[in-house]
């Protein structure tokens, strides 16, 4: 498929072939769905944690004799049906994780970047070249090329005065093309690459 190629300005910068094999399948959602619950299960802090009743702070001391008080018996403040007792079975910290074929996240990948290119959302910049890294300059260009909640995909190197200018920018997410990720390209509005983005990822999803 052919796309037309923009600079930061707005001028055009001519046109660029994309790979069918990655930019013009026919999105599932089934897939982008497995390796986004993939993606964030791992990212998920697991730090969740409870006391048992073994870990409480309580007197061992048996609350009351045995029988005949008319009630239930028990033998410990730190019972869970107790308040400041222990929690039964609750959170403990662990990994929420779990594994997915290194394949089936590449096709996630390509399934992810032709969603984006099928819905009209990818723009295919030259390049990211800035002689300041100015804020303000940015925005204006983003302003006027309609960019709103976007997600900038460059090369194996990022521009440092763009990266800069970008940094106070919430709108603006960059990353270089080995950051690439599924979950990260739908959450935004737009997906912007450059061309050296679009060789870094051919190259990395065949």
């Amino acid at each position: 498929m052919k796309l037309d190629v923009i600079k930061l300005d707005g001028g055009k910068a001519g046109s660029i072939d994309l790979d069918e094999a990655l930019f013009g399948l026919e999105p599932r959602a089934d897939i982008l769905h497995r390796v986004v619950r993939w993606q964030r299960a791992k990212a998920q802090a697991g730090t969740h944690s409870t006391l048992g009743k073994s870990d409480v702070s309580y007197s061992t001391k048996k609350i009351y004799r045995q029988k005949g008080t008319g009630g239930a018996r028990h033998g410990s403040k730190k019972a869970p049906i107790f308040r400041h007792g222990g929690v039964y079975k609750g959170p403990q910290p662990r990994s929420h994780a779990h594994d997915l074929p290194k394949k089936f996240r590449a096709l996630g990948l390509r399934h992810a970047l032709s969603a984006k290119a099928k819905a009209g959302e990818l723009i295919i910049v030259e390049n990211l070249a800035m002689a300041e890294g100015k804020t303000a300059f940015l925005a204006k260009a983003a302003k006027e090329l309609g960019w709103k909640r976007v997600l900038i995909i460059d090369g194996a190197d990022l521009n440092v005065n763009f990266v800069q200018a970008a940094r106070n920018i919430e709108t603006i997410d960059v990353l270089p093309s080995i950051g690439a990720n599924v979950y990260d390209i739908l959450k935004r509005d737009q997906l912007v690459i450059t061309k050296a983005g679009v060789e870094a990822l051919e190259a990395r999803l065949k």
